[in-house]
């Protein structure tokens, strides 16, 4: 039990202050400085807490990680629901963006893919915790576009990975941009660009039924035709 306040914390409570704290060390200072002895400070809190409940420094910032990740497939799963269109679609990515930018989602979960380029041990963690993401982008995109002719050209899998490629390369980039105004160039020229893609994101009817939407004959009217 850490002492903080008024009395004694339970061991819940200096978890949640532990987590917290690593998720600000992380977006504010980095991998780089999110130390036991900087993480436990923030939280008020003796650094051996650190390795007490979690066992590690990484392992609390995946932790970290985990919770943040939770809270934002729950918010984004329902942003993306309302989402109808192609167009609506690419709304909802570049809110998503804007979000996780502004809130500092972007970084924590950046920082740490990059420590994995010299931590190899980090990879199969960061890995794993991306799959959520990628059948998340998948499931919305067959969604929205299965059927159609640019759900047949570009496989949700691939579009999945091309999205979380963009992911982490737009923060990367962000460090140069510091105004985002590159970065919001390429959002802004998706809202363009979707409206106009409307011809191959209609969902192609299947053989032997009427689509309302383009009005193709079914078996049925196609015999009543030929009589």
């Amino acid at each position: 039990m850490a002492k903080g306040g008024g009395g004694r914390r339970t061991s819940e409570e200096t978890r949640e202050r532990l987590l917290a704290a690593a998720t600000a060390t992380l977006r504010e200072d980095g991998y780089a400085g999110a130390s036991a002895r900087a993480i436990a400070t923030r939280a008020e809190a003796n650094s051996a807490l650190v390795f007490y409940h979690f066992g590690g420094v990484d392992q609390l910032l995946l932790a970290a990680l985990d919770r943040s990740s939770a809270e934002r497939l729950a918010m984004y799963r329902e942003l993306t629901a309302r989402a109808r269109t192609f167009e609506q679609l690419v709304e909802a990515a570049t809110e998503i963006y804007r979000t996780d930018l502004e809130r500092g989602y972007m970084a924590e979960f950046t920082e740490l893919v990059a420590a994995a380029v010299s931590k190899p041990e980090l990879r199969p963690e960061i890995r794993d915790r991306a799959e959520p993401w990628i059948a998340f982008i998948e499931s919305e995109w067959n969604r929205v576009l299965g059927g159609s002719a640019l759900g047949r050209m570009l496989p949700a899998r691939e579009v999945a990975y091309g999205a979380i490629t963009f992911y982490l390369g737009v923060n990367l980039f962000s460090v140069l941009d510091e105004d985002h105004s590159r970065t919001e160039a390429v959002f802004e020229l998706a809202q363009v660009l979707s409206p106009r893609a409307k011809l191959i994101t209609l969902r192609l009817p299947a053989w032997g039924r009427r689509d309302d939407a383009v009005g193709w004959p079914t078996d049925d009217e196609d015999e009543a035709e030929d009589v």
